[in-house]
């Protein structure tokens, strides 16, 4: 792998382009550490250790939630208007015809609809963010040094104004780079934790002793079965044969040749898992910001609720696994629209051995669908809660092994691989992949 890569460096357009996305994750990094003036900075700190939604922000974006920074709101807002787009263009038939029909201009349209949506969502979040918290004072200390209407768009500006930059970065890695620049800058933001979360884990382990390592090389195995795990449910795929009937057009003969439609196992990808983590944060993050006093009645419905939501309860896991399963129904199939791909191979000429064309060959592959998502969506579920429990068993609490992160760490590393794979072996070299 590394003869591979120094292949690779030798290749000048190819040098450049993984130069770049280092470049681009050098600029990243520098963001991150760039805090907005007049945090409290002690009270904001004791605020994230509240909450467990603040720990899985702040892990997908490298810390610079921790620190306050100006890309602390990170890419979410980008995220969640490209999920919008894509379930509005199932909702709205201009812009499915614009998907679908448009082309290269259709796409442009729609991207610019995406950025559009995502500066709209990144203003509401960080007023929403930072009136929260220009209210909100724990145990007396407020979060904001400074007060007043200016402070307050001045923190809005700079929050959105991050968020902007992250955008035009991520989309400058993916148009000069390799790989898939939004995708690489939530990699970079994960990965960038890993060296704490060593530092802290081993820290620990030498105060405890020994007998901790043997949990801790536990911990690593489980870790290293669970990323293999992911490994084959992201590249495994069920291969639907087709055939082409052939067409005679004066003296050329067009078609006749067999293919496959690759159904892919997780269609639904890692949006499964965070539409249901984000629904499962949503009643503690409330019941934090109600802080009622105590022995009232809701006193005793937010600790309740705090009880019944504990990440690592046998509710909050089961709710969290009936979630992702129901998720990853939905997801796939507004991925993988059968009726269209039934609809183009018979336009086409194509068709599946044995099935008749038009509606038979959508229910057939709507069967085979149905039989992969479950796969996936057990899998998936699987997946979600064994890190839970993976720290639960080996007592190694300091490294957060979320499933999330994984996904989308080992989702991010093979695409990016093959990526170069097939851009080196356009040269002849061997793949990286090998």
């Amino acid at each position: 792998m590394v003869g591979t890569l120094a292949n690779a460096f030798k290749v000048k357009e190819l040098r450049d382009k993984i130069l770049y996305v280092f470049f681009a994750f050098f600029l990243f990094v520098l963001m991150v550490h760039i805090s907005v003036p007049g945090v409290n900075l002690t009270a904001w700190h004791k605020l994230l250790q509240e909450g467990a939604v603040f720990a899985f922000l702040g892990m997908i974006t490298g810390g610079a939630l921790n620190n306050f920074s100006i890309g602390a709101m990170g890419i979410t807002p980008y995220i969640n208007a490209s999920i919008i787009m894509q379930l509005l263009t199932v909702v709205i038939p201009k812009l499915h015809e614009l998907q679908k029909e448009g082309g290269d201009a259709g796409r442009r349209k729609i991207s610019q609809y995406i950025r559009m949506l995502t500066m709209g969502l990144a203003i509401l979040q960080a007023t929403v963010m930072v009136i929260g918290l220009g209210r909100y004072k724990p145990e007396g200390e407020s979060i904001f040094l400074i007060q007043g209407p200016l402070y307050y768009l001045t923190v809005i500006f700079s929050l959105v104004a991050g968020t902007a930059f992250l955008m035009w970065l991520g989309e400058q890695m993916t148009d000069k780079g390799v790989g898939n620049g939004v995708s690489l800058i939530i990699f970079g933001g994960i990965v960038l934790r890993y060296p704490t979360y060593l530092f802290q884990t081993f820290q620990l382990a030498g105060l405890k002793g020994p007998r901790y390592f043997v949990n801790l090389a536990l911990f690593f195995i489980l870790a290293i079965v669970l990323v293999m795990g992911i490994i084959m449910l992201t590249q495994g795929q069920r291969k639907v044969p087709v055939q082409y009937a052939k067409r005679v057009v004066g003296r050329r003969v067009f078609g006749g040749q067999s293919t496959y439609i690759p159904i892919r196992v997780n269609n639904a990808g890692v949006i499964s898992i965070i539409f249901a983590i984000s629904i499962l944060y949503l009643p503690t993050t409330f019941a934090q910001f109600i802080r009622p006093g105590q022995g009232t009645f809701l006193y005793g419905v937010v600790q309740f609720i705090n009880t019944l939501f504990r990440p690592d309860g046998w509710f909050y896991n089961l709710a969290y696994a009936l979630l992702v399963i129901a998720f990853t129904y939905f997801y796939a199939y507004i991925t993988f629209n059968v009726i269209d791909i039934a609809d183009n191979l018979k336009k086409n000429g194509g068709f599946i051995p044995g099935i008749r064309p038009g509606r038979p060959t959508a229910e057939y592959l709507s069967r085979i669908l149905s039989r992969v998502t479950f796969i996936a969506a057990i899998a998936l579920a699987l997946i979600a809660v064994a890190p839970t429990y993976v720290m639960q068993m080996t007592k190694v609490t300091t490294f957060y092994l979320g499933s999330t992160s994984l996904l989308i760490v080992v989702g991010v590393a093979l695409d990016t691989m093959q990526q170069i794979e097939a851009r080196m072996l356009m040269r002849h070299y061997q793949g990286i992949m090998k």
